[in-house]
């Protein structure tokens, strides 16, 4: 049995999708989630476990051979709430265990970094068979703003000409999958589309495909946190955003040794294809 943790968010569900797609018979599949209500659209068992709460992990685990760890989207004490889940797993007798982290968690100087060096290290030292899972940047966390970035004619950030090795949430999806079903996966795949780009570029393609002209304004790292603050978010998010694009600037979401397109068997998702989905929603 396999059991997916975070089924309810984008990466959960594309999770459970690909592996009912695969062929995994719906009664070999658990979504883990703090709401089992909001699971039941998903065609497969549902049981509670909630990061935070460590009492309700054993049961969600019960009877499992492997465990995704789709990692905790909440900036408080994130390695501790991974702690807990892979200690329930291996107490629950679970063999596998895969866990999305970050692209070169152990040596990448983003803010995100140390929370998912800490889990992963301590994944390893559990006992338990493990992949990492080490994912890029998502081309969704920049798309999902194309209304945005069109009525104003502007994307804005802090990244410079920094590369971004871009891939969809669907494409790392298709990576867990796989790794789910393999046989004897490896411990650590650096994860990343096939081809970086730019925010120049990703604001030439919106003007590509709408004939809307927009173009790329750096603010830099500052300048960018306080125009994410004074358009209402959260410090802490505008912390991390402004972080990463720094982070982008000194090429650390930058990478081209194919792991992905491998893993899945295909080429990942490209900028163009990446913008003209999010465009048609």
């Amino acid at each position: 049995m396999i059991v997916v943790t975070a089924a309810t968010g984008h990466l959960g569900r594309l999770v459970i999708k690909g592996l009912l797609d695969a062929g995994v018979p719906a009664g070999d599949i658990v979504a883990a989630v703090r709401n089992p209500e909001k699971a039941t659209d998903l065609g497969v068992a549902t049981r509670l476990a909630d990061y935070t709460r460590p009492e309700t992990l054993a049961a969600a685990f019960e009877g499992a051979s492997k465990v995704l760890l789709i990692s905790s989207s909440t900036h408080v004490d994130r390695p501790g709430q991974h702690a807990a889940v892979a200690d329930a797993a291996k107490a629950a007798g679970v063999e596998f265990l895969a866990y999305t982290s970050l692209l070169r968690a152990d040596t990448n100087t983003v803010g995100l970094a140390p929370d998912h060096k800490a889990s992963e290290e301590h994944i390893a030292a559990s006992g338990l068979r493990y992949t990492f899972l080490r994912n890029g940047w998502y081309f969704e966390n920049y798309t999902q703003n194309a209304a945005q970035s069109l009525a104003g004619g502007a994307v804005y950030g802090a990244a410079l000409d920094g590369k971004i090795s871009g891939a969809t949430r669907a494409d790392y999806a298709a990576a867990a999958v796989a790794v789910l079903l393999a046989e004897d996966p490896a411990e650590v795949y650096e994860l990343a589309g096939d081809n970086g780009f730019t925010l120049s570029e990703l604001a030439a393609e919106y003007t590509a495909q709408t004939g809307t002209p927009v173009s790329y304004q750096d603010l830099g790292q500052d300048g960018y946190q306080a125009a994410l603050l004074g358009a209402g978010l959260p410090e802490f998010v505008a912390n991390l955003l402004s972080d990463a694009d720094a982070a982008v600037s000194r090429g650390e979401l930058q990478y081209d040794g194919g792991d992905l397109a491998k893993l899945i068997g295909r080429p990942t998702t490209t900028l163009t294809e990446a913008v003209a989905a999010a465009l048609a929603k």
